[in-house]
Formats: structure tokens, C-alpha cells, sequence
């Protein structure tokens, strides 16, 4: 009866007390925290929902009348009408009006996020199987993540969703993000900046995100890609920028390429 009336208040309420990563019993998308997914959040709050809901008591009330009104009790004689030009129109031409509306905002986000601002800091991110890989290609830094054990989690860590190398950026900074697997198809996902894209093998796909405010946030591989798919989360830890200074310069000493020397070549490896 609890988790019933957890269900239908969180109809009600805001989620802010759902931010950063899921929770139990959620509804509704995390709590925004770049204006990427605030613009994600508006439009399927304001737009799509009531278009949705509008359109399910629309066809609800269609079929209980035509239950009713043309039942064979109150019909004994039933109608041979077959076609009604007007009615044809009006279910072609209104669900296309219906897509045109949702698909104009649609398209400004899609652009919005396709369109990548100059960067400040730019992460590279490599998935494996079944753990993540990061560099910082202008700070010479590389690292790998990888999930947190049960039995090693600490009491704030939460499971299958801590790793032991977080992803450190400053706020309100523009980070862009290149994505590729060495291996299988990954994808890179993390809810809270509405940020979501495929590693493909070969091929680096780039997206961005701003973080507006400090904190973690967690998200996972979104991408069947094999027997530990569940297990490769996502951690991106926002700083202020004298933390993120701080966090650099200790970076560069802990996670810092070796360059081997080859005659006339050098060659960068972890």
C-alpha cells in the first residue's frame, strides 16, 4: 500500500529530491542539470504529455459512446454507411497537424544538441568491455573506470553506479565529449545533462554538455553489449574550477601517458 501511494504522489510533486541518479520507485526523468535536458524536460512535460493524455481521452470517449450508441440493443436495425468523406478528411489531416506541432520544437533541440559551442575542456571517452576508458587529450591524462564491488562500496556510494576514477569537470564549463569502443557497441549515457551516444568501434561520435551546478551524476552503458553490460556505469563528479585546478595538477602526476621513444616516433600509451 506504501509503494501504491508513492506511485500516485510522485504525480504530484516536483523531483528534485530525485536529482543526480535514479531512485527507487521513480517516475519522470532525473532532475535536469544542463540546459540540454531542461529543454528536454519542457518539451516532454508541456507539449507531449498533454497532446498524449489529450488523445487518450479523446479515443477513451469514442469507444465508450460507440459502445453505447450503437449497441445492438438500441440498434436492431444497424446503419449500411461504409464511408463519410468528412470524418476521412479530418483523421488524415489533424494527426498530421498533431506531428508538425511536436515535430518544430523537436527539431530545435535536436539541433541545439547537434551543435557543439566552443569547447573548454573536451574528454575523450573509450568503451570496453566491460569498463570505461577516459583522456584528456590537451592535459596528457588517461585513466580507466571501473564499477565499485558491493562489498567495497562505501556508505554514500551507490551501488552499481560508483567507480573508482570519476570524470572530473569544472561548472558551468562547455565539455565536449568524443566517444568511441575498442571492442563492441557502448553508448555513453548520463540522464541528468540529457546526454546520449553511441561508441561505435572505428568511428568517434561527439556530443557536450554544461553542467549548471555542482555535484555527481551517474549514468550507464545504454547499449546491449554483453554479459557485464550492467556493469560499466558512467561518474561525472562537478567541481568549482579552483577544485577542478586542484584535481588537475594532482591528474597530470597520477594519470599521466608514457611516451615511449621509437627512433624518429613517439608513441603514446597508458
Amino acid at each position: 500500500m506504501k509503494k501504491f501511494l508513492f506511485i500516485i504522489s510522485n504525480f504530484f510533486v516536483t523531483f528534485e529530491v530525485l536529482a543526480n541518479q535514479p531512485k527507487e520507485w521513480q517516475l519522470g526523468f532525473q532532475n535536469p542539470a544542463s540546459g540540454g535536458m531542461r529543454d528536454i524536460v519542457n518539451f516532454h512535460d508541456n507539449l507531449l504529455l498533454p497532446i498524449i493524455i489529450a488523445i487518450t481521452v479523446f479515443v477513451l470517449f469514442l469507444m465508450l459512446y460507440a459502445c453505447v450508441r450503437f449497441r445492438a440493443s438500441a440498434n436492431p436495425n444497424p446503419s449500411k454507411r461504409t464511408h463519410n468523406v468528412t470524418v476521412e478528411i479530418l483523421w488524415t489531416l489533424i494527426p498530421c497537424l498533431i506531428l508538425i506541432v511536436m515535430a518544430v520544437p523537436s527539431f530545435k533541440i535536436l539541433y541545439k544538441q547537434d551543435t557543439i559551442p566552443k569547447a573548454d575542456l573536451t574528454i575523450k571517452a573509450v568503451g570496453y568491455q566491460w569498463y570505461w576508458g577516459y583522456e584528456y587529450p590537451d592535459e596528457n591524462i588517461i585513466f580507466d573506470s571501473y564499477m565499485i564491488e558491493e562489498k567495497d562500496l562505501k556508505a554514500d556510494q551507490p551501488r552499481l553506479l560508483a567507480v573508482d576514477n570519476e570524470v572530473i569537470v569544472p561548472v558551468n564549463k562547455v565539455v565536449k565529449v568524443l566517444i568511441t569502443a575498442n571492442d563492441v557497441l557502448h553508448a555513453w549515457a548520463l540522464p541528468s545533462f540529457g546526454v546520449k551516444r553511441d561508441a561505435v568501434p572505428g568511428r568517434i561520435n561527439e556530443t557536450w554538455f554544461k553542467a549548471e551546478k555542482e555535484g555527481t551524476y551517474y549514468g550507464q552503458c545504454s547499449e546491449l553489449c554483453g554479459i557485464k553490460h550492467a556493469f560499466m556505469p558512467i561518474t561525472v563528479k562537478v567541481v568549482s574550477e579552483e577544485d577542478y585546478q586542484e584535481w588537475l595538477s594532482e591528474a597530470r602526476v597520477k594519470f599521466a601517458k608514457e611516451e615511449i621513444e621509437n627512433d624518429k616516433l613517439k608513441i603514446a600509451s597508458k
